[in-house]
């Protein structure tokens, strides 16, 4: 009762603090795609939301969905009376506070468990896909370091993950980086021609956090089953997006997130194989939380909103595929209908219909991103005050490096409106018209001008 008597003051307060502010544009698809009038700022007469030297007129829509996604109101609602009423430590064995908050705990563990074709038994919480990654990159290696010296990865991989391959190479281990091709998949011969006898671990994403392309990661499993070697994969843009299956995959160990599926920040899952059993040191020492592998409390609400976000996934995956896969296609139809010189990075075969990442020909990166203050996106650019240096990924696909400096990723999700993609295609177009009317390479090219036969000067 106590529970919901706050429950019902919270709304209330929320519901009154909108009220509030309900002239300032939300991040949601109707409000951000249509622009409204922001309360003005106290110096002068502007108007709109100045942050980090940048006016705009209000909250942009959001199209960064590979980056973190919002909580959904269903998985909230689940986690809210785990930090008022319930909110016992799950591992206190002597009263029923902590009962029921290890039995929310285990509940949890059966629903991401059940997403990826697991046994709960098998799962054990982290706090996100990196520490996952940390894991069972250093923690299966360090753990069979007297036998195995050898990882093999690629070279599109998070950045954790190369970092952790980089830091078992201080260590004296052999890493070997796979390339991929044109269209971001990796080549299976040139895996199975670089596994050796003290190969330790295979570590592949299924799913780029970059490119969206999606790995054949059913055949990587069935090479490394053949060897023998344990097989990870990083599948935080997976989960909820595609169909997971450990047992189909024969993954060893799996990475998961809760924040890439509509879940809380803070929470995450590894997948770590009972039968044929897969060993890893602790990353982290303390009070043996989730069988000694990750000490520490379990954040009971994160683990509560995790397990919540895996159970909508379940049922609305092929829901929310069919729905993005139609904005996308309105999407690229819609630029490309306007635009010349568009270039989608990674295969459109082997991909995730909610990542498009694009490359504008003639057009400089930075300053397109500059003028899609409108719409939160990313680049593939990583972007420096002294430098400008195209993304790795793109890099390692072989993408022209004037192309690399332009790329976009649009990133479209379960919130994601139709009258949202209008507007960014409206946004995009007029900005990439704009900085093309300024771009004497483009003029020449219009003009029939090969300008990779030009010899340039230097003065």
């Amino acid at each position: 009762m106590t529970s919901k008597l706050i429950a019902s003051s919270l709304r209330q307060q929320l519901a009154k603090s909108a009220h509030q502010f309900h002239r300032q544009l939300l991040s949601t698809a109707a409000a951000a795609a249509v622009p409204a009038p922001a309360e003005p700022q106290h110096h002068g007469d502007s108007t709109g939301i100045m942050m980090k030297g940048v006016k705009i007129s209000g909250r942009p829509l959001y199209l960064d969905v590979q980056a973190t996604s919002p909580v959904d109101p269903r998985v909230l609602d689940a986690m809210l009376p785990y930090y008022m009423s319930r909110f016992g430590n799950p591992h206190s064995r002597t009263h029923m506070y902590g009962w029921e908050s290890d039995l929310a705990v285990e509940n949890a563990r059966a629903q991401v468990a059940s997403l990826v074709g697991a046994s709960p038994k098998e799962i054990v919480f982290t706090s996100g896909a990196t520490e996952s990654n940390n894991i069972s990159i250093k923690g299966v290696m360090h753990f069979y370091k007297d036998k195995k010296k050898h990882v093999i990865t690629t070279q599109t991989e998070h950045k954790c993950v190369l970092d952790s391959c980089r830091h078992l190479q201080q260590e004296g281990f052999d890493i070997t980086y796979l390339p991929v091709g044109s269209d971001g998949i990796i080549d299976l011969e040139k895996l199975r021609s670089a596994i050796r006898p003290d190969t330790g671990l295979v570590s592949v994403m299924a799913v780029n956090n970059e490119i969206g392309v999606v790995q054949p990661v059913e055949e990587i499993g069935k090479i490394c089953k053949e060897f023998n070697v344990p097989f990870h994969t990083d599948a935080a843009q997976a989960l909820g997006k595609i169909p997971l299956d450990v047992e189909k995959w024969n993954v060893s160990l799996m990475s998961l997130s809760g924040h890439k599926i509509y879940g809380p920040k803070g929470v995450g899952a590894l997948y770590l194989r009972r039968r044929p059993r897969i060993r890893v040191e602790p990353q982290m020492n303390g009070g043996g939380q989730e069988r000694g592998i990750r000490s520490g409390t379990v954040p009971t609400p994160l683990v509560v909103g995790f397990g919540a976000a895996c159970e909508l996934a379940m049922k609305e995956m092929e829901y929310d595929d069919k729905r993005i896969s139609a904005l996308q296609e309105r999407l690229l139809n819609g630029i490309r209908e306007k635009l010349d010189g568009v270039v989608v990075n990674g295969s459109m075969e082997r991909r995730y219909a909610g990542n498009l990442n694009l490359s504008f020909a003639y057009v400089e990166g930075e300053s397109l991103l500059m003028g899609l203050k409108e719409v939160a996106v990313s680049s593939g650019s990583a972007c420096t005050s002294a430098s400008l240096e195209p993304s790795y990924v793109l890099r390692a696909l072989g993408v022209d490096e004037d192309m690399a400096h332009t790329s976009i990723r649009f990133g479209i999700g379960r919130f994601t409106t139709e009258a949202e993609i209008d507007r960014a295609i409206d946004l995009t177009v007029h900005q990439v018209q704009k900085l093309r009317e300024m771009s004497p390479l483009y003029e020449m090219v219009k003009e029939g001008i090969n300008i990779k036969d030009i010899q340039w000067a230097q003065h």
